[in-house]
């Protein structure tokens, strides 16, 4: 169960985090929140998707790193394989709280980081150090800092952008039904993304007010991610052949 504090150099001076990957971290997911803030970045290596939030009724971008539930198929010998780290996993144990303060006599909520202790990548061991010796931030903690603000930037963008693509029609469900070999079937169920036609027939009055709203960039970057499909796909062939070898081998 999580256990958030309120991030500071004197009862955290000693915090490390560990920065590998790996099952024991959590990494074992399908699927990871993105933000539209990092849609550049992502797309030259993930498939981007949507999810309705059940509980919000608010669409969610997220990028699929597998086909089943435990799957993470850009996760392999501890490292993971991909240029760019989603921001969702790149914050560890961080998140970003809001804390009421008085400025020139009036109460504002100002941004502040929390920690996870209960966190499998927090320790006093190993890992990257959060504070300097002298209370310092480390270099470390500066980057999660840059990516929390990313990540709180993109969240607030991505519920007005993903409202106005729904609301002209562009958000429809992603079939994703594969057959991956002669033996093995692949199904998704819950995603939606862009439709390419639909985006096509709008007008221009349409295709304006999403591009001055800065959203039909995103658009975009979200529609030619689906590329990277193809390599999630072979890295999944890739797999299921080294296991059925595995198995062959161990029964002969």
């Amino acid at each position: 169960m999580a256990r958030y504090e309120l991030l500071n150099n004197i009862a955290h001076r000693d915090l490390r985090v560990a920065t590998g990957f790996g099952t024991e971290f959590g990494d074992d997911v399908a699927m990871v929140p993105a933000f539209p803030s990092e849609f550049a970045e992502l797309q030259r290596e993930y498939p981007i998707f949507l999810r309705k939030d059940a509980a919000s009724g608010e669409w969610q971008s997220v990028v699929l790193l597998g086909f089943e539930q435990r799957e993470n198929l850009f996760l392999r010998d501890g490292r993971w394989n991909a240029a760019y780290l989603p921001g969702a996993v790149a914050k560890g144990p961080f998140l970003i709280g809001f804390q009421e303060q008085r400025i020139d006599g009036e109460l504002t909520q100002e941004a502040v980081m929390h920690v996870d202790l209960e966190h499998p990548r927090v320790n006093a061991a190993h890992g990257e150090p959060v504070f300097l010796p002298q209370g310092g931030n480390t270099p470390y903690l500066d980057h999660v800092a840059s990516v929390l603000r990313g990540i709180r930037d993109g969240s607030t963008y991505a519920a007005a952008m993903f409202a106005a693509l729904d609301a002209k029609g562009l958000i429809q469900p992603f079939s994703l039904d594969v057959q991956v070999d002669e033996r093995h079937r692949i199904a998704v169920n819950g995603l939606h993304g862009i439709d390419r036609d639909r985006l096509a027939a709008l007008d221009g009055a349409d295709l304006l007010a999403l591009n001055r709203a800065g959203y039909l960039e995103g658009t975009y970057l979200m529609l030619a991610s689906l590329h990277n499909m193809r390599r999630l796909l072979a890295e999944k062939q890739r797999r299921l052949r080294a296991q059925d070898a595995a198995t062959s081998t161990s029964t002969n």
